[in-house]
């Protein structure tokens, strides 16, 4: 009986983590579906990161902050983890590091789409 029921607890928790909530959601939009966090800010990508590398300075990040992984977050499938200049995690997707726009004021906001030739709604 033992044995039935750890096995039953076991199976739970592998089932749990197969559904794992992903870092970000896909959301419709007028643009089409775009990623966007958890509160439906809309998230980033800049043209001048590398593959799997994040290359916002420290004062890049005040304008575009990183989409910061919590502190045990696993990378998982097209999610991966890069450093941010700030020294902590970033998410990024399909190895392109995200970001939020400080000038999105509320969710929905798509107010960075296209700053400066080189930054683009996560999609």
């Amino acid at each position: 009986m033992k044995t039935l029921i750890v096995s039953a607890g076991l199976l739970a928790a592998i089932a749990f983590a197969a559904f794992a909530a992903e870092p970000a959601k896909m959301v419709d939009t007028k643009m089409g579906k775009i990623l966007a966090n958890a509160k439906g800010m809309t998230l980033y990508t800049f043209d001048k990161d590398a593959m799997g590398k994040s290359n916002c300075d420290e004062a890049c990040l005040k304008k575009w902050p990183a989409f910061h992984a919590a502190a045990k977050a696993k990378a998982e499938g097209e999610w991966t983890l890069v450093k941010a200049a700030d020294g902590k995690e970033m998410w990024a997707y399909e190895g392109k590091p995200l970001y939020t726009f400080a000038g999105d004021k509320k969710p929905g906001d798509m107010t960075g789409d296209g700053v400066g030739g080189v930054w683009h709604i996560a999609k």
